[in-house]
């Protein structure tokens, strides 16, 4: 739901053991320190104050810059340090996760050429749809498991087309979490999960898609060093160590995309475990062992992070770009100081449907759930004289719900039927007003659990360096916070369907 301010968090434990987790995030990085014996966070710190901008200099384009995040880390790791609630030298091994899709590029000297284009930019859906006709539908559905679409790889040829100066330095390709390792060991690598969600990876083969490669013309030079994603993707340089004090040689053992990696702070595993999230961009993620690819590229199967060509596990991944970020617009829009729990408690007084009021929130880039469409945000039915915040705070979030359940419809069509779904109690899981018409619009269970990505990349680090020897191991104090339960169903789905019927006019066909 957005991010207000710094937030930390400390508590003193006394511990031999710890593993830090760094999360890259689109609003800010957090860091957080666990006691590998407990796995319970001792210090939490997200940064930066303010959240993250991003830089759009065209319609549709998204950027940042990784500098920024490496500085961003450097000062939550520094702040976490100062809390005292911990010795720095203490810390065995890191984890990474970040925002996927990334395109990061660097130079033979390790220098960024540009900005990095972002998950939710949308210039090269063209170069992606061209990609998907040229290479093939058969290749791209039973090799790949997804139309080239707006995803790295498709990211990297828009450069080589319309930067070809910039693309002609480029040394190593990489995602966020690649590039934040390198800054930390010196080392670049990448993993089949990684290569998959640029779209990448021959899940037939399991190695390097060389038809993707060919037909941009890729050098394979450009590609890392393919590693497994649990395994050292290098060691702590000395003078990074030195200014983070840190022990010099502690592994990076761990990289995964948010996705997976909130998968994995779940302990969502197993084929038919299902996890969500609902920050900037909202998430389903469906694991399963299947080679499962929608035929219109709607949901997106990626490498999970226990995937392998002997015991495959793919998530299967809708997002919804526009979730937190369209509940962010409305709060700075009504230009008041109310906080998100206040604009909770505002449209929690508000009945099911908003009187009438209904959302789109779809304004954050093209939608890969609407066939990669791009058809912006809009808000329908205004009444001047009925209408307040507190309806438009309550419609946002009936309408972010509402998205959701579009495209669960999708992967229920791709044969997924969660039973249950997991989510972090965070963002717009912490509003009882989304979780409610979440649960009832789907017609599935949540499980709300005290979960954090951060968290979760310092236990994957932990798997990664071999301080635990199964996963079950890694996570075996998670527990539910909560378990929320439909409770009014057909009147959500009636609301649910009008809410289509208005979608349906901005989709084309």
């Amino acid at each position: 739901m957005g991010i207000s301010g710094l937030s930390l968090t400390f508590k003193t434990i006394e511990t031999s053991m710890l593993l830090l987790g760094i999360d890259v995030g689109t609003s800010s990085i957090k860091v957080a320190v666990v006691d590998a014996a407990t796995q319970q966070s001792i210090a939490s710190v997200q940064y930066p104050e303010e959240e993250a901008a991003i830089i759009s200099l065209q319609s549709g384009w998204a950027e940042q810059s990784p500098d920024d995040w490496w500085y961003y880390v450097q000062q939550a790791i520094l702040r976490a340090n100062n809390s005292g609630a911990y010795n720095p030298k203490d810390i065995a091994a890191i984890g990474i996760a970040y925002q996927m899709h990334g395109l990061v590029l660097v130079n033979k000297e390790q220098q960024v050429i540009r900005n990095s284009i972002i998950w939710c930019d949308s210039r090269a859906v063209q170069t992606g749809n061209e990609a998907y006709e040229a290479i093939g539908a058969g290749i791209c559905n039973t090799c790949l498991l997804n139309s080239p679409g707006n995803f790295t790889a498709s990211k990297l040829g828009w450069v080589k087309k319309n930067e070809p100066q910039l693309y002609e330095q480029v040394d190593k390709m990489m995602l966020p979490g690649d590039f934040i390792a390198m800054k930390l060991t010196g080392d670049i690598t990448t993993s089949a999960s990684a290569l998959s969600e640029g779209v990448l990876w021959d899940f037939s083969k399991d190695e390097l898609s060389q038809q993707v490669m060919n037909y941009f013309g890729f050098s394979n030079e450009l590609i890392p060093a393919i590693q497994p994603l649990f395994s050292t993707h290098g060691n702590v340089q000395q003078s990074v160590a030195d200014a983070l004090g840190l022990q010099a040689g502690i592994p990076v053992s761990y990289k995964a995309g948010d996705q997976p990696n909130n998968a994995l702070s779940l302990n969502v595993l197993q084929p038919g475990e299902v996890a969500a999230t609902a920050g900037t961009s909202g998430v389903i993620y469906a694991v399963t062992d299947t080679l499962l690819a929608d035929k219109y590229s709607r949901v997106n199967t990626f490498a999970h992070v226990n995937h392998a060509a002997a015991e495959k596990r793919l998530g299967v991944l809708l997002c919804i770009n526009g979730t937190g970020i369209a509940n962010k617009w409305i709060k700075n829009i009504a230009g008041d100081d109310s906080s998100y729990q206040e604009m909770n408690n505002l449209a929690a007084q508000m009945a099911p449907g908003s009187e009438g009021l209904m959302m789109l929130p779809f304004g954050n880039g093209a939608e890969r759930m609407l066939q990669n469409q791009l058809i912006g945000a809009h808000i329908s039915n205004i009444d001047f004289n009925r209408h307040t915040k507190a309806h438009v705070y309550r419609a946002a979030q009936e309408g972010i719900a509402f998205s959701f359940r579009y495209g669960l419809d999708i992967m229920h069509e791709n044969g997924l039927e969660p039973a249950i779904i997991r989510a972090g109690k965070a963002n717009m899981f912490l509003s009882d007003v989304f979780t409610k018409v979440f649960v009832n619009v789907t017609g599935v269970p949540v499980e709300l659990y005290s979960n954090d990505g951060s968290v979760g990349a310092a236990l994957g680090a932990g798997v990664g360096a071999n301080i635990y020897k199964t996963y079950s191991e890694a996570f075996s104090h998670l527990k539910p916070l909560q378990r929320i339960e439909p409770d009014n169903a057909a009147q959500y789905n009636a609301l649910y369907l009008e809410w289509k019927n208005w979608l349906q006019g901005y989709i084309k066909e």
